[in-house]
Parts: structure tokens; sequence; C-alpha cells
């Protein structure tokens, strides 16, 4: 990200455009996984699986043929074979995308990619499909997180980009966006990716993931919400060094609709500190998924929200999280509490 000088500015002012090549040199683990290796990930003793996927994806990153354990994949293999991909499979929290991160700092490859779905695809909108396929053929790593499984035209567009880039010798890490009490408990997720990527199926391992979110483990259960007072004085302090947003929620959640999700990244440019003013509840849904993805955006650079009204942890109201977008918004909630936290 570009610097940006100390003071206020509004997000809603911004109008950010993102090319092909900023979208390809952006391809990278997001700042808070730079140092993520296999070693750093502490595995939860409590639920063995997590030290089962770090030995297996230890293995795939290094080259060779995972293993296959009891329980861990669909169907169990009478030998080890070497496949293209792993698919991890499991409830937000748990350390997917550490592990993610840490198959892409291990693996010897000349030339890999690390990015969300909505990345991906953004590099097809920016540059089109062929485009996109000649920009990352012969890629030795694609790492792909939080699959998304929302929009039958992108997932579409992306297994089918998948399909030709395995087929050049590419090979995949992806990790599903499934959180623990969806149906199923997580595996209704990577059962729809793989019937999704219909024949493509049989070039992934799915590796179950299960634990507890650790973003819930090291803070309070709920998001923090300032009084204005408060909120003005930490503003302006955080301005006197840094370059903070204060935007109204309302004004916020408004542009969004008028961004593409793709470029919500460059929304964020230079900024240290996201201020929120008059948090209420989301009644639209279309409004209340745009929020998602700015949040994850904003949770990817790690910036600390602070923010007035309502606690952010509620924004989402009892109908939106019935419905089926329930795991994103989990997500969310997850990631906001956290941030508003840091």
């Amino acid at each position: 990200m570009t610097s940006t000088s100390a003071g206020i500015l509004r997000l809603s002012d911004r109008r950010p455009e993102v090319g092909g090549a900023e979208v390809l040199a952006a391809l990278v683990p997001p700042p808070q996984f730079d140092g993520a290796t296999f070693d750093s990930y502490r595995a939860d003793p409590q639920y063995p699986s997590q030290q089962d996927a770090k030995d297996l994806l230890e293995t795939f990153a290094g080259g060779g043929a995972p293993a296959a354990r009891g329980g861990l994949f669909r169907r169990a293999k009478k030998a080890p074979a070497m496949k293209p991909g792993v698919y991890l499979d499991g409830g937000f929290g748990v350390g997917k995308t550490h592990l993610l991160a840490a198959i892409y700092h291990a693996m010897p490859a000349r030339r890999k990619y690390f990015g969300s779905f909505i990345e991906y695809t953004a590099l097809v909108g920016a540059v089109g499909y062929q485009n996109t396929v000649q920009l990352l053929r012969g890629s030795d790593l694609l790492c792909i997180d939080e699959f998304e499984l929302d929009d039958p035209g992108d997932t579409m567009v992306m297994t089918r980009l998948l399909g030709e880039l395995v087929a050049s010798g590419t090979r995949l890490a992806a990790t599903s966006n499934t959180p623990p009490n969806a149906l199923g408990e997580g595996r209704f997720a990577a059962q729809d990716f793989l019937r999704e990527i219909h024949a493509m199926s049989a070039s992934f391992e799915t590796i179950r993931i299960d634990g507890t979110d650790y973003r819930q483990r090291a803070v309070d259960g709920h998001a923090v919400a300032l009084s204005p007072e408060d909120y003005e004085r930490t503003v302006s302090d955080a301005a006197a060094t840094t370059a903070v947003s204060d935007d109204a929620f309302a004004d916020l959640v408004a542009h969004l609709a008028t961004v593409h999700p793709s470029r919500y990244i460059r929304l964020i440019d230079g900024v240290s500190v996201v201020g929120l003013r008059d948090v209420v509840q989301l009644t639209d849904q279309s409004a209340a998924l745009r929020f998602v993805a700015f949040i994850d955006r904003a949770y990817d650079a790690q910036l600390p929200i602070r923010a007035t009204g309502r606690p952010l942890d509620e924004v989402f109201g009892d109908e939106m999280l019935a419905g089926g977008y329930r795991k994103k918004y989990l997500r969310a909630i997850s990631r906001l509490v956290a941030l508003t936290h840091s």
C-alpha cells in the first residue's frame, strides 16, 4: 500500500481504480501472515485434526505426496497419491489462512500467488478471462483463501480457470469459509465446492480442520463501542501521527454500493485506523454482504476499527444470522470483535 499523510480522511470520498498489473502484484499473503510458518502454527491439542493437517500440509509444501489418514478425507485411499491440490475445510478462526500462508512461504516455487477468491475474480474482471489464464499459466502454486460459493457465475469462472492451470502443472491450495455450526459442521461448503468443480474434485485432498475461533479465545466476546467523546479524542489523537478515516456508518455503507468489492482494498490504502460513527443494524442483505467484504479487506490489513453507536458485533440482525449467508456474517462478527479490540 502507498503511504498517506497524517490526518483525517473520508473513505466515502474515495473512488479507487485497480488495474490488472496491480491486482497481480498484490497476490501475496496479507501483512499479518508475512511470517506465517508451520512452526508458528499452534495446533490445539484438544483438536487432533489441527496437528494432522499441519503434518500433511508440510509434506504437500515440500513436494511430497500427502499420506492418507483415517477420518481426514472424504474417501479413504489405499495408498498415498500425489494430487495437485489440497482443500482446507473447517470453521473460521481455526488457522486455515495461517496454514495456507505457511504453504506459500514453504513451497520452493519460482512463481506463486496468494489471494482471496474475490481478488482472483477481480483479476479476471480487470483483464479478461483469457488474459488471466496467460498471466497465471506456468505458476507453480496458487493459494485461494475463502473460496466463495455465493455467485454461481464467479464460481464457475474460477473452477474453469483452476482446471486450465492444473492441466498446465500448477498446484493448488484452497480454504473454505464455513463456520463450525454450519450444516454438517463444516462439511457443507467442501461438498458444494467439490460438486461445483465437477471433474476437478479428483484433484484435491480435502483436509478437515476442527477447532474453536482463536479470535474469540483472545478477546472479549463483544465489539467495543465508544462514546462520541471518546471517539473524537481517539480519532484526533491518532490523526496527529497517522492517517485515520472518519465516516458516518450510513455514508460508508452507501458508498460501498458504488465501488466494486475488488476495489475495497484501495479504499483503505494508506489508512492506519478506520473510524465509523453512528453504527446501526443493517436491514438490507446486499448492503450487509458488501460490508462483510469490506471488513474482510480491513482484517487482511489488520486495521483497528473505532466506532460509536451500536456495537459492531450486532450489525447483522437475527433474520440475517438465520439465513443462507449466516457463515459470512459470523466470520465478519468474529473479525469485527478482534479489530475493535486491536
